[in-house]
């Protein structure tokens, strides 16, 4: 069963589906392409590269706009919030609205899944390795594979979150 997140337009939607593990895996729809859930990789890489564009801070900034505002729901006032933020990023609009609301799916995601401890934590942790650290998105996609909960959540609560 799929459940839509937002419609980035005519063509591109962002929604939850089944996964491997659980209903709450996110997807990218593109009409004429086949439907993928995209890896923290994917998207830690590509908001990497913007932030080269558009500065880390700003890209990190507009993206803890988005996460205080996340909750277990999808709400139209973040969805609305991304589509304005995004709008500051002139001809790169497009690509920064999606993979911001892909981040949101999974941090909406993250939240309700009932063994995820750190919640939406681990995506700002991810996020704050990728454009404040400039750690390579590969690393900061793997980072916490492997690593009990109680030293992430301390790495989090030394970060300030």
């Amino acid at each position: 069963m799929n459940r839509l997140v937002a419609k980035i337009s005519a063509t591109t939607r962002i929604e939850f589906g089944t996964g491997k593990f659980d209903d709450w895996c996110v997807f990218v729809c593109e009409k004429g392409r086949k439907k993928h859930a995209p890896k923290d990789i994917e998207y830690f890489g590509r908001l990497q590269q913007l932030s080269k564009i558009h500065g880390a801070q700003q890209v990190y900034n507009d993206f803890l706009k988005i996460y205080e505002k996340t909750t277990k729901e999808v709400e139209q006032s973040v969805i609305d919030l991304i589509e304005i933020l995004s709008n500051g990023y002139g001809s790169d609009a497009f690509e920064v609205r999606k993979w911001f609301v892909v981040i949101y799916a999974g941090m909406i995601a993250e939240e309700n899944k009932s063994k995820a401890i750190l919640k939406k934590r681990i995506k700002r942790l991810g996020m704050y390795q990728t454009l404040i650290e400039k750690m390579p998105s590969k690393e900061a996609a793997i980072f916490s594979k492997g690593k009990k909960w109680q030293e992430l959540n301390r790495i989090c609560r030394e970060l300030g979150f």
